[in-house]
């Protein structure tokens, strides 16, 4: 007979219940090798909410599928653009016009049929109680290429009902990661252990909101610390968010933005107290650059962050690893990324 075992009640932990099928042990050996049965049994009972289908959700979504997840639900009302065809993998050209769900369902599926892949195309679920009936029924929310006052009242959803949430997306070469955990615990190394005799203890950490993670203050961090975090890239995605929120959702897409950007940026520099030393405005041509890319897709920039999303959020499910704490950036010019500490305890 099965049994069933009660994970920790802390968030990101979902409930262990029932043992793995034969198939499913067959299916997961190699990946269960890795991370251990409790952590595959918690990923194949969560149910993912995924908003929005773009190029990141694209990679996040194939790689937490074959990982094996219980469950995905993905709300999106959009048709397939020549556009989406670039990153979206899950499209061919004959789907142009046709609605995104639809044309990619069974090609997700595809992809593991033990995961259930459920598609809702009434956006107005993500609306009032609608929503919070919606984040109560999942294990995990999370959001990709959407506008940042869309994120923070999704997410204050998500707090209030304890769920875990997640936002990722690109602006052409740039990329980021979000997330909120709200209170979550994972294992880490006991540093107390003699080196010789290593053990894991269980580690609790507290998220903070993106709303509260957006006051974040640079005061205090060192010339070096400071440094590290590639301020420039930071808020320059700060920036991007801006803009678009004045501008009804509409990016940036040619050399005419450049100045309003760029103001945006270096007066967000100078509201969060970075060090003077190593930054007082983001450089001019990065803005350029930025400017008429941050519009478009590129498949590669989508791969890696998309990728990284879905490995942080299987860590999320699993409790094994550290997840972000808690903003990821990655510019696709140098080909690497930084986590910045923001608002965090």
């Amino acid at each position: 007979m099965a049994t069933k075992a009660e994970a920790s009640p802390r968030n990101g932990n979902v409930s262990i219940s029932n043992n793995l099928t034969e198939e499913e042990a067959s299916r997961y050996d190699r990946q269960m090798r890795l991370w251990g049965i409790e952590a595959q049994q918690r990923m194949r009972n969560a149910t993912i909410l995924i908003v929005q289908l773009k190029g990141v959700a694209t990679e996040a979504i194939k790689n937490m599928v074959l990982a094996g997840i219980g469950k995905l639900v993905i709300v999106d009302g959009e048709q397939v653009t020549e556009e989406d065809l670039g990153a979206g993998f899950f499209f061919r050209d004959e789907d142009v016009g046709e609605s995104r769900l639809e044309a990619a369902k069974s090609r997700i599926e595809s992809l593991n049929p033990l995961v259930t892949v459920e598609t809702i195309s009434d956006t107005s679920i993500l609306q009032d109680e609608k929503l919070e009936s919606l984040v109560r029924s999942v294990d995990l929310v999370c959001v990709s290429d959407w506008e940042r006052n869309d994120m923070i009242r999704v997410n204050n959803v998500c707090r209030r009902f304890g769920k875990p949430f997640y936002a990722g997306g690109t602006y052409g070469v740039l990329g980021y990661i979000f997330c909120d955990l709200v209170v979550h615990e994972h294992l880490a190394p006991d540093r107390s252990t003699p080196q010789d005799a290593p053990k894991n203890i269980k580690k609790t950490v507290e998220y903070s909101s993106l709303s509260d993670a957006l006051a974040h203050r640079w005061t205090g961090l060192t010339k070096r610390q400071t440094k590290e975090i590639n301020p420039s890239l930071v808020f320059t995605i700060l920036a991007i968010w801006q803009f678009q929120s004045l501008h009804y959702g509409k990016l940036p897409d040619n050399s005419r933005d450049v100045d309003e950007l760029k103001n945006i940026a270096d007066a967000f520099i100078s509201q969060a107290d970075v060090n003077s030393q190593v930054l007082t405005q983001v450089p001019p041509e990065f803005i350029d650059s930025i400017s008429t890319t941050a519009a478009h897709e590129f498949s590669p920039v989508c791969a890696i962050v998309g990728g990284m999303l879905a490995q942080d959020i299987l860590k999320a499910l699993g409790g094994r690893e550290a997840p972000i704490a808690n903003f990821f950036v990655f510019d696709g010019n140098t080909g690497s990324g930084t986590v910045c500490r923001m608002n965090m305890p």
